[in-house]
């Protein structure tokens, strides 16, 4: 018979995400490092089975344009894990694609969730969502940034090295969302980044500009550099993701080609340090971006990234939806 969960009390920590969870730049260094801590609460709360539903009489929309795994898996489980529940709102359901407007739906949504998941394609959209709705809206991917992976993602470097301060995180590969949102994070905490990637293929420069300032503050720094050697040099962590990122599928042949010398492969895994970890937010495509020995190695740490969305995530729900159930609506 399976073991029954015990009540917990974990309490969270003060709010100061503001409404909505955009982007990694927006959110206050203490807020960043409130979010650590409550997700290894979360985390260690959950691995003995203690339970904790402070969200409990809440309902999460998750409203996705492109497809996903572990976005959808791990909100629609975090949520249900602290009590409430999720409804997954697919585009073909609902009256936005009969022309409805994004800010009539917005606000009816409003009226009837607690909190609201968007995964889509132009950033512009996620902001329009949250400048129109009146409970919080958490950004589950855009072509620009991936802000709930980088966030989770920091909790996992910080579990297997014990800081983030001093480190450095190499990225390889496409200057995509990923990427940009990985830039703000290490900037934030005092991290070193260095992007190894061709020409035309660099993050977002706007990102690039705002972290080297913040990265001025915190001791970190921000590095650019078309030699992937360069970038994995004595690193800390050595991340991938993948080249061909959803509606850049006609592209895909050029793209293969340009990134072949970025693949994150034995011989480039050499240059970082012995102890590095290795990191992709998956899913992968072995052989391309990565070889099957590096990201089913000893190094590989991919499989405590995606189990840590979930711990992340639900410390993201507990920070922006617990004040909610208090009565507290805007």
């Amino acid at each position: 018979m399976a073991r029954r969960p015990r009540q917990g009390s974990f309490h969270s920590a003060p709010r100061g995400l503001g409404k909505d969870l955009l982007t990694v730049s927006a959110i206050p260094r203490q807020a960043i490092v409130r979010l650590l801590e409550s997700a290894r609460k979360l985390k260690a709360l959950r691995h003995k089975g203690t339970r904790y539903q402070p969200l409990t009489g809440t309902t999460l929309g998750l409203l996705f344009e492109k497809p996903s795994t572990r976005t959808r898996v791990s909100f629609e489980t975090g949520i249900h894990q602290l009590g409430g529940h999720s409804l997954f709102l697919s585009l073909s359901d609902i009256q936005l694609s009969r022309g409805e407007t994004v800010a009539d739906t917005a606000r009816v949504l409003s009226r009837y969730l607690d909190a609201l998941v968007v995964r889509t394609f132009d950033h512009a959209i996620v902001e329009e969502w949250a400048r129109h709705a009146t409970i919080p809206v958490i950004n589950g991917l855009t072509d620009l940034c991936h802000p709930c992976q980088a966030l989770s993602d920091l909790l996992t470097i910080q579990e297997r090295k014990g800081r983030l301060k001093g480190l450095k995180l190499a990225y390889v590969g496409d200057g995509n969302n990923v990427a940009n949102s990985l830039i703000e994070a290490a900037a934030k905490t005092g991290m070193a980044i260095s992007v190894g990637c061709p020409s035309g293929y660099e993050p977002d420069q706007r990102i690039l500009d705002l972290a080297r300032r913040e990265a001025a503050e915190t001791g970190g720094a921000v590095e650019i550099t078309a030699n992937p050697q360069v970038a994995v040099k004595d690193a800390d962590a050595v991340y991938t993701d993948v080249w061909v990122s959803m509606g850049q599928e006609g592209q895909e042949a050029r793209r293969l080609d340009v990134l072949a010398p970025y693949q994150l492969n034995e011989r480039l895994l050499k240059s970082a340090k012995s102890d590095a970890i290795v990191m992709h937010c998956l899913p992968a495509h072995r052989g391309q971006e990565i070889t099957a020995g590096v990201l089913d190695g000893p190094q590989s740490v991919i499989l405590d990234q995606a189990e840590n969305r979930l711990h992340m995530q639900k410390a993201i729900l507990v920070e922006l939806m617990q004040p909610r159930t208090k009565g507290t609506r805007s």
